[in-house]
């Protein structure tokens, strides 16, 4: 059945369907965001609680998210199985069974198998949900689904930890950690029951058929098959040394800011305003990187990135709160356009494949740099270990350069307006 024969069988269910899916997808990425970036604001706690060094610290933060990555690719076939919806939301519900667990660890044990637990819950929805959309939106309403899609992950991240901090200021640590627990539980339970049905049928009867014979002619030829392989190992390059900047900086922010004087309502704060920074980044330099290209909105993003940090070093508590919103639009920013990239330079029947790939080298970055940079931070320093986060993010200018240099040949042998 083609797209418009579907379409007048269906009035206009397919379009809402797409909606529906869109938003139940962004509420599953809001929620699994703020919960993996709760853990931030816990990590300066744990340390109290169970007399952790940094690099104690860091290897707890890369459990969680080296759980993450791992289950990844396994997470995406698993799905083509037992269905996207399902495994995304008994991957939320474990994700809540592990903040369950966590607010009930008594000893560091505990504390690691709650870890790991919530890594290998939010291991399913990056893959599943990203690819549901971008199966709902192609061609070049994609680049800009998959924006909202990664805004609402930052709204989860500013509004989660925000909210934590408050339980914390009126209930134990422990019991704010039961609370998150629940409210992901009671989310599983929403998109177990959401209304995916029309999209799925939507998918299966229209797009992937019209994508096998409309999107990417030059992508699937022989001849012209090694250019989207070497972008795409490009674009892994990237995201992992951005997401490596990211964690291993979010990660000791909090121990940063502490030891300027903040307490934990500060910390709260400070990590609600870098959250907020994000989104807008995120969602602003999704459709900046479809507008300006990837080379010009990397230089942007991750130049700004840098120089956030180096100013973020001498400054005050208070001075800090203020330039906190910016760094975050630089250090999300980039994330959008590679992230928007990915269905660019595969074929739509490896899209979801391809997501795994990536969200398992980008996270598995995230999983090794806090461990690594906790290592340093123990033997220099943390001021001196934030002046080589900044400096490592630089690496990403020339990959970018000769990524733009992929994308433009595949854009000239294509017609695309898309790939730059």
């Amino acid at each position: 059945m083609t797209t418009t024969a579907f379409s007048a069988a269906t009035g206009h269910t397919s379009d809402r369907g797409r909606r529906r899916a869109l938003w139940v997808a962004c509420g599953a990425h809001a929620l699994h965001d703020g919960l993996t970036d709760t853990l931030y604001l816990l990590l300066p706690i744990l340390q109290t609680e169970f007399a952790l060094s940094y690099a104690a610290i860091g290897a707890l933060r890369a459990l969680y998210a080296g759980a993450m990555a791992g289950l990844q690719v396994p997470a995406a076939k698993l799905a083509q199985r037992v269905g996207g919806p399902r495994m995304l939301a008994a991957g939320t519900a474990v994700a809540g069974a592990a903040y369950l667990t966590l607010g009930a660890s008594s000893t560091l044990a505990i504390l690691v198998v709650a870890l790991i637990l919530g890594g290998f819950g939010s291991s399913t929805q990056h893959p599943i949900a990203s690819s549901l959309v971008a199966a709902a939106y192609h061609g070049p309403r994609s680049r800009g689904a998959l924006g909202t899609y990664n805004f609402a992950g930052d709204l989860g991240k500013m509004a989660l930890p925000a909210v934590t901090a408050g339980l914390i200021a009126v209930l134990s640590w422990r019991l704010a950690a039961a609370a998150v627990g629940i409210v992901a539980l009671l989310g599983a339970g929403a998109i177990l029951l959401a209304p995916w049905s029309v999209v799925a049928a939507a998918e299966k009867h229209t797009d992937i058929p019209a994508r096998k014979s409309e999107a990417q002619p030059a992508i699937s030829a022989g001849p012209r098959i090694n250019p989207p392989h070497t972008g795409f190992a490009l674009l892994l390059f990237i995201g992992v040394i951005d997401s490596a900047t990211r964690m291993g900086f979010l990660t000791f922010l909090p121990f940063l800011l502490r030891a300027k004087g903040a307490g934990l309502p500060e910390i709260g704060v400070a990590l609600t305003l870098i959250f907020a920074g994000g989104a807008a980044g995120k969602l602003v330099c999704g459709f900046l990187g479809a507008r300006l290209g990837v080379l010009t909105t990397v230089l942007i993003t991750e130049g700004a990135t840098a120089a956030g940090i180096l100013a973020l070093l001498p400054l005050t508590i208070g001075a800090a709160l203020v330039l906190l919103p910016i760094i975050g639009v630089a250090l999300n920013g980039t994330s959008s356009v590679l992230y928007g990239t990915v269905p660019e330079l595969v074929t739509s029947e490896r899209r979801e494949s391809a997501f795994g790939v990536f969200y398992t080298g980008t996270i598995g970055a995230g999983a090794l740099a806090p461990a690594l940079y906790g290592l340093l931070s123990d033997a220099i320093g943390l001021t001196p270990a934030m002046l080589f986060v900044a400096a490592v993010v630089l690496l990403t200018l020339p990959l970018a350069w000769q990524l733009t240099r992929v994308l433009r040949a595949l854009a000239s042998s294509t017609g695309s307006q898309i790939l730059r």
